[in-house]
């Protein structure tokens, strides 16, 4: 495993949107191994693979009870709303507002190409949705509707 640069606002890999996951090999494992090494030496709850550079649709999101691997994922349903702030390791410092469903429906694929669906609610449905938009080449930023700053100590 290995530590990757998390890529930064400005970076046009981030406007990208990427391409679909063909091969479910030991090259997509590595990918999703220093997925997790990364995400976890910056202390996030989700990194998507644009994040780190590669235009895979790939992300992981990791809520300390449970790690979630999501490769060709889908949201393939939504209701209710709820709006929190949000930050983003790619837009380090910033935070604001964002509306996002209050439940989804996330279908993907795990790194063995086995597929699943689970329903996600408040933090793991606002964690999915965000990852997703970075898929769609997104940033959290253009969804804020109010920016937020917090006091250091």
């Amino acid at each position: 495993m290995a530590i990757r640069n998390i890529v930064k606002d400005g970076d046009p890999v981030l406007a990208k949107r990427c391409r679909p996951v063909e091969q479910f090999d030991a090259r997509l494992e590595q990918l999703v191994a220093d997925m997790k090494e990364t995400l976890k030496k910056a202390n996030g709850v989700g990194l998507a693979a644009p994040q780190v550079g590669v235009l895979k649709r790939v992300f992981i999101i990791d809520l300390g009870d449970r790690m979630i691997e999501a490769i060709n994922p889908e949201i393939v349903k939504t209701s209710g709303k709820q709006r929190e702030v949000e930050g983003c390791l790619s837009v380090p410092n910033r935070w604001g507002y964002v509306t996002r469903p209050k439940h989804c429906t996330l279908r993907a694929y795990n790194c063995k190409g086995e597929q699943y669906e689970i329903k996600l609610s408040n933090l793991e449905a606002r964690c999915a949705c965000h990852e997703y938009d970075h898929l769609e080449g997104q940033l959290f930023t253009r969804l804020v509707d109010e920016f937020v700053t917090f006091e250091k100590e």
